[in-house]
């Protein structure tokens, strides 16, 4: 007898080796997983994340399930468990108990990330594990005219990194914002969509910054997407700058259906 658990968990990603447990590397499934096998007292739990972030990155959104064996513990209970034994850079935000045919990674219907830039001359030791880099000046309206370019159905494969090991390159873009954050100095990016490739918004991101700076022409992207070749994008975004916002398991909210303006 199990009862399956859905959880939100936020983490500072910046001591960690990514999501996906490794041998001899702290990592976020790792971490649970263990906090778990204490609580069952030496059983094997195995956890599921919407998807796997990579080292650096951070999230105030990610969604885990997994199946607790044994007698069904109280959804405030159980987030009240792992919270008190979590390390300090890890809270669990919200806890319930689910149908078995909830899966954390199969049942997305979308997910939403934001980067932030710092526009700091110099790399701001209090900023320097929380925001990507970019110390050139750039015209953020051009990057907002650009960001309309990747609405819709596209291939993304120009956004791909090598080592991803999805054969589907097709994804839904549902929402790009830039806005300047002139009190901290920092740009904020956020993309919505059915889902991401392996660095894609780090690519994405990348690339806008280089629009904004003017060493690509605004609607360059249209041509990038078009061209499906990796090596049309050489930048990629610093990974401490990412962070994974939320995921949808619901159908995306209508005033994130940017797409639908087109």
């Amino acid at each position: 007898m199990t009862s399956r658990y859905k959880l939100t968990l936020s983490y500072d990603g910046h001591d960690f080796h990514g999501f996906q447990s490794q041998p001899g590397q702290r990592t976020i499934q790792g971490t649970v997983e263990e906090i778990l096998k204490r609580m069952t007292k030496g059983r094997e739990v195995r956890v599921f994340g919407s998807g796997r972030t990579d080292a650096g990155v951070h999230s105030v959104g990610q969604v885990i399930h997994f199946d607790y064996p044994g007698r069904e513990i109280p959804a405030a209970n159980m987030i009240k468990a792992l919270n008190s034994q979590l390390p300090m850079d890890m809270v669990f935000t919200d806890c319930e108990i689910v149908d078995k045919d909830f899966h954390s990674r199969f049942s997305v219907k979308g997910k939403w990330y934001r980067y932030r830039v710092s526009l700091d001359g110099f790399v701001n030791p209090f900023k320097r594990f929380y925001t990507g880099h970019y110390p050139y000046p750039v015209d953020v309206e051009k990057m907002q005219e650009a960001a309309k370019d990747l609405l819709g159905r596209h291939d993304f494969t120009s956004f791909a990194a090598s080592g991803g090991q999805i054969e589907d390159k097709v994804r839904d873009m549902y929402y790009v914002n830039v806005a300047l954050d002139e009190e901290n100095d920092e740009v904020i990016m956020d993309f919505i969509a059915t889902g991401f490739l392996y660095n894609m918004v780090r690519i994405l991101v990348a690339t806008l910054l280089e629009i904004g700076n003017g060493r690509r022409p605004v609607h360059d992207l249209k041509r990038v997407i078009a061209a499906k070749n990796r090596l049309e994008v050489q930048q990629t975004a610093q990974a401490c700058g990412l962070y994974l916002y939320h995921v949808f398991y619901e159908e995306v909210p209508r005033k994130y259906r940017l797409d639908l303006d087109l």
